[in-house]
Parts: structure tokens; sequence; C-alpha cells
């Protein structure tokens, strides 16, 4: 073979101007919920090298979540934060990964990022009442069908708009907002909300609220 094979000795490398790791380097980064969308985030977040990851959820994977949430088949019956922690060690087993089987808690110290990607609003709203003024950078992934909502905070200005995404848990439709899903659904929605982590990471602006529907090809940013 005449070609030249190049080996790169730095897996970040080719993200070296996207993912700052300076900045990175010193986060926690928190996720509730690894669901469909948080087993997403928290892959992704393993990948781009996040070197400290807190994951919350008292839930354990059954079979339907092998389709829509990328556990693997003997992952069922596993707690979803261990299984979810097996795969990041796969990608790279120098990460601290904390595991909590539980609901989240206010006592819980958390990191100050923090991704929530609970499936009720009820449940959102709730945690954002505990740590809206505890925390520099909130994202929060909604989903139903193929249509996709990212809201990140991390100013005044866009904590205020938060607080109005938030309604009772009686003018949400029927049902968790991902009764209806896809695993490619959330894995755009995922990848939605880790940028707005990399874009605070290198000082630029997030945008407070996103939406996309893939059906109908729209994306609207506020």
């Amino acid at each position: 073979m005449g070609g030249i094979l190049t080996v790169a000795t730095n897996r970040f490398e080719r993200q070296s101007e996207l993912v700052p790791r300076d900045r990175l380097n010193n986060e926690v980064v928190t996720v509730i919920g690894v669901g469909a969308i948080g087993r997403q985030v928290a892959m992704q977040l393993a990948s781009i090298g996040v070197p400290s990851l807190q994951l919350i959820d008292f839930d354990h994977v059954e079979l339907t979540n092998v389709t829509t949430q990328g556990y693997w088949a003997n992952d069922v019956g596993t707690a979803k934060v261990d299984a979810t922690a097996a795969s990041i060690r796969q990608i790279d087993p120098s990460i601290h990964v904390d595991t909590l089987i539980d609901r989240f808690r206010p006592k819980q110290n958390l990191g100050r990022i923090v991704f929530c990607c609970v499936d009720k609003i009820s449940a959102r709203a709730a945690i954002w009442r505990s740590l809206r003024d505890h925390n520099d950078l909130w994202i929060d992934g909604r989903m139903l069908g193929e249509t996709i909502r990212v809201l990140a905070a991390d100013n005044d200005l866009s904590r205020s708009h938060y607080d109005t995404t938030l309604f009772s848990q009686s003018e949400a439709q029927s049902g968790a907002c991902t009764s209806r899903s896809t695993i490619y659904t959330a894995s755009i929605a995922a990848g939605l909300m880790v940028h707005q982590m990399t874009r605070w990471l290198r000082d630029l602006p997030t945008d407070r609220d996103t939406i996309v529907n893939l059906l109908a090809s729209e994306l609207v940013v506020r």
C-alpha cells in the first residue's frame, strides 16, 4: 500500500478549536435523567472529554430503551446510571463518573453546569426552583415525537425567559414528553444541548430557546 498512515496522539486534536480543554478540565457536569436525551448527552460529553460527570436517575433499563435510548440489550434490568457509566468507561476510562440511583433532591451537591433531561414538566419546575440561582449554566432538553426544544440559561435574562417556559403539569400533553421518541431525535437534541455548553465555554452567547420540528423542517431560535 502506498499510503501513509497518520496516527493522532491526542484524541481531542480535531476538536481543539471548538472545545477549549483549559476550561473543560475544571468542570464537573451534572446530567439529571439519563433516558432518551440524557443518555445521549452523557455519551457526547464523555466523547468530547468532560473529565468529571455526575449522573442522576432512579430508573432501570427496559427493553424499549434499547430502541429509543441507545442502551445495549444486556443493559436491560440494570440501573440506567450504572449502564451509562459503563459505556462512558468504554470511551475513556480516565473519566470520573459519579452515579446516583435516585431522584433529584435539593441536598445533592451538583456541578455548576447542569443538563436537565427529565421527562415531566413538573419535575423540571421542581428542580429549577432548587437550582435556579445555584448553577452557572442550565441546559434543558425537551422532546415530543420529532419536535425538540432546547433551553439554555446562564444570565438573568435567559433565566427569566426560562421561568416563562414552565407551566402546570395539567397544561402539558398527556404522558411523559418522551412517550413518543426515536433515538435519532434524542441524538439531535443532545447535540444541540452540548453545543450550547461549548458556546458557553468559548464565551459565546448561548441560544436561550431553540425549537426544531424535524417533520416540518423548521428551526426557530429565540
